[in-house]
């Protein structure tokens, strides 16, 4: 059938003017009924298709589409790909956690691109003007629903898609290339079997012959990479010298271009005949490429590909390797997901990568089966080859993979409390009929019905009522005599924040304490549950012992190395040997740290809120204590506020004193010069006026007074407290625009022959340093 006949107003939609066979199966499905739809189909098979039919359905009705990539990078190609129905007058609106968004375009958007992650933290917010626009969903298309199975990102799914079931009830088309157990998918998501399509190998345009490869294990994992490097090659050889092309997939971006380069030279040993040395306009051409590693391997018929090149060089390899001019690429799993780029044989070369939060872990099934199905390539080869290398020890699990697939598993279990802990600071569950009914609109509870034993059916209802009970324990979830269930602030945090419980747990019992200091503060993001996976690696242990030199810590292993990176960031200094988990440890420390501070503002006060966002400044910035108020000011980073430093400015209110013309003489150009004066010229600047507070008062007399707190600059929450000889009389929380007074309670103590007032401004949400006022009152 004609893309024309069946959708006539979005044929210019499609790349391609004929629906193939497994297109033309679905058609009906997707387009004359408004019925849920689950299809599983093997890569390559044009499966796209089915969602951008699912969207034309909805766009036709008049109705919103949302589709749900499992990458962020997957969304920005969206992005692109989607111009065609930007063309044909609809808007494509991508919302993910990098850009800040724009709710006029998301609530105007007619079809929204976004992550399992964003779209959770939608709809957690989806009484929040923000973020209403995620209950008003027509159609949700999940991409790669097998998602579903992976661990920690799973759960996320699963919960996601049953809470937008429950806001708005949109259609749902789900959509994956490997899931043996779609029924249990299509049972969860109400599809009736009319809409529930598994296409087999039979679908799939080129045949795929798949094996394994092994290798023996040794003791040096840099030797290892290179064996089976070697193995790689000795698999990719063939098919190249017979004029194809091979993908071979490896951990890490360095290792692309490790490979890469140790490539070339076994290639040049082996004498394999391929490249294009004699090509000039392929020379030319790569000389215009940003990374110098990729221009000299071109030429040599070899490339790179990952996340970190620029967009140009990217575009670049994927050209050349569309038209054959790259015979052999390393990329990493990522471009399995993304850009369409089939070759004739496929080798994954790692199956194990190094996750800074997790250690070394397995690459995940699914992922394994999503790369060599890139094998085959369609038009020019009538069978691709995919290989998996790996330790002869992990042979028969990846030859049991290969020839069953693997069937998609709920990861719901191994968070069920802080899931359903959500639910309940969402204010969708408000008793226990509501929980056990909560539960029954989960994937898990499907997947337990259809495997009673494995899953413990018959206890599920227990164990979620366990899990609530833990929630009341620890304080995240309260009670009242009608047995309603409600959220406490610990709760509603915690799940704002995405913390798990333990960590939510310790940042609640820190605020408890009576002084509190920065040390106390990144000891307790550093000993949080979300780095209870990283790994110290023995070669990084001198970086680490020089680091925390003269710093008291009780952390060790992976919690001691973030701990260093943190001190480390502060000074911006993280030395070499710890720079590779460096950026995804700060990170998430960094979300840990605006979290806390937060939890601190609410159950402490002010004062430990801004010690902990000065802390969060610091180790964002890279700047010292004395210097840490500069970053306050916009425009103002690092780099700026060592300059400002460097001058002996260490204040906003030292940077608007000395003016521009001082600035200029620093160092800045006029135009960033008058900037930073002006942004510094909006923080606010604080005066505070006694008024008839008196040098002296006699013994046992008393006097109630006004202090006034003048702010000459711009409005701020501001905590405010009164000390008289180090002992707090009050302490209020008030927003200042222009003034505020403060009641002062002078009396002649004859305990003391002097009384010491001090009042002190500071401000929760900026990383300025505490403004203080002191005046002593004699005791005649």
């Amino acid at each position: 059938m004609k893309v024309a006949d069946a959708v006539p107003e979005f044929a210019d939609a499609f790349g391609f003017s004929e629906f193939n066979r497994m297109q033309r199966e679905a058609l009906s499905a997707l387009l004359d009924s408004d019925a849920n739809v689950v299809a599983s189909a093997p890569t390559g098979s044009g499966k796209t298709a089915l969602a951008e039919l699912a969207i034309c359905k909805t766009l036709q009705d008049g109705g919103t589409a949302l589709f749900i990539a499992p990458l962020r990078a997957l969304t920005n190609e969206k992005e692109a790909d989607w111009e065609r129905f930007e063309s044909l007058g609809y808007s494509v609106y991508v919302v993910t956690g990098e850009r800040d968004l724009n709710p006029r375009r998301a609530e105007r958007a007619d079809i929204l691109v976004m992550t399992p992650e964003k779209t959770d933290s939608a709809t957690r917010k989806h009484d929040s003007p923000r973020y209403s626009f995620i209950t008003d969903i027509d159609c949700c298309v999940i991409d790669e629903v097998h998602l579903l199975d992976s661990d920690g990102r799973g759960g996320v799914l699963e919960v996601t898609v049953s809470r937008l079931r429950r806001l708005c009830a949109p259609r749902i088309v789900a959509l994956s290339a490997t899931m043996p157990n779609i029924d249990d998918v299509a049972a969860w998501l109400d599809a009736p079997p009319d809409a529930v399509f598994a296409f087999d190998e039979d679908y799939r345009p080129v045949d795929l012959h798949s094996g394994v490869q092994t290798y023996t294990h040794g003791q040096n994992a840099f030797v290892d990479k290179y064996i089976r490097l070697s193995k790689a090659i000795d698999l990719a050889e063939p098919h190249i010298t017979d004029g194809g092309q091979a993908l071979v997939f490896v951990s890490s971006r360095q290792d692309t271009v490790r490979a890469a380069q140790k490539a070339r030279d076994e290639i040049a040993e082996r004498d394999i005949p391929m490249g294009a040395r004699g090509d000039y306009d392929v020379h030319t051409a790569a000389k215009e490429l940003d990374n110098e590693t990729l221009r000299k391997s071109i030429p040599d018929g070899v490339a790179f590909h990952h996340a970190g090149l620029s967009k140009g060089d990217r575009d670049q390899v994927e050209a050349w390797f569309k038209d054959g001019t790259v015979q052999l690429l390393f990329s990493t799993s990522t471009l399995a997901w993304g850009v369409n780029l089939p070759a004739r044989c496929v080798v994954i070369r790692d199956t194990k990568h190094h996750d800074p939060l997790e250690g070394e872990v397995d690459i995940s099934p699914l992922d394994i089966l999503q790369m060599l199905g890139r094998a085959g390539r369609p038009g020019y080869d009538d069978v691709g080859y995919g290989w998996v290398v790996c330790d002869r020890g992990d042979a028969d699990k990846y030859r049991t993979l290969l020839t069953d697939g693997t069937e998609i598993e709920s990861r719901l279990a191994a968070d069920l409390d802080a899931h359903l802990n959500a639910e309940i600071a969402m204010g969708t569950i408000a008793d226990l009929e509501d929980v056990l009914s909560w539960l029954e609109t989960t994937f898990y509870y499907q997947r337990a019905r259809s495997k009673p034993e494995e899953y413990g059916f018959d206890g599920l209802r227990d164990r979620v009522r366990s899990s609530l009970e833990r929630l009341v324990d620890r304080g995240f979830v309260e009670t009242d005599d009608d047995l309603g269930i409600d959220a406490t602030a610990l709760g509603r945090l915690t799940s704002k924040y995405y913390l798990d419980l333990d960590t939510a747990y310790a940042f609640r019992q820190l605020a408890d304490r009576d002084r509190l200091t920065a040390d106390d503060i990144l000891e307790t993001v550093a000993a949080s549950a979300a780095f209870d996976s990283v790994s110290a690696r023995q070669a990084e242990s001198d970086a680490i012992g020089n680091v925390l030199r003269g710093v008291d810590t009780d952390l060790d292993d992976g919690h001691r190395k973030v701990r260093a990176i943190l001190e480390a960031s502060m000074a911006d200094s993280i030395p070499g040997d710890l720079r590779s988990d460096a950026w995804i440890i700060r990170q998430n420390a960094l979300r840990l740290l605006a979290a806390l501070g937060e939890f601190l503002d609410r159950f402490s006060g002010p004062r430990a809120a801004n010690l902990a966002c000065r802390v969060e400044s610091r180790v964002e910035n890279g700047v010292a204590a004395s210097a840490v108020a500069l970053t306050a000011i916009d425009g103002v980073g690092a780099g700026r506020a060592e300059t400002l430093a460097n001058a002996g400015l260490t204040s906003p209110a030292d940077v608007l004193a000395a003016g521009h013309r001082e600035l200029t003489n620093a160092g800045f150009s006029a135009g960033v010069a008058t900037r930073v004066v002006d942004a510094a010229g909006e923080l606010p600047r604080i005066e505070v006026d006694w008024g008839v507070l008196p040098d002296e008062i006699a013994t046992g007399d008393n006097k109630l007074v006004e202090a006034t707190i003048e702010n000459h600059g711009g409005a701020a929450r501001a905590g405010i407290r009164v000390t008289v000889n180090g002992v707090e009389m009050s302490e209020t929380t008030a927003y200042l625009a222009d003034r505020t007074t403060t009641p002062i309670a002078a009396f002649g103590s004859p305990a003391a022959d002097e009384l010491e007032y001090t009042i002190e401004v500071t401000f929760p949400d900026l990383p300025l340093l505490p403004v203080q006022a002191s005046r002593t009152v004699r005791v005649e």
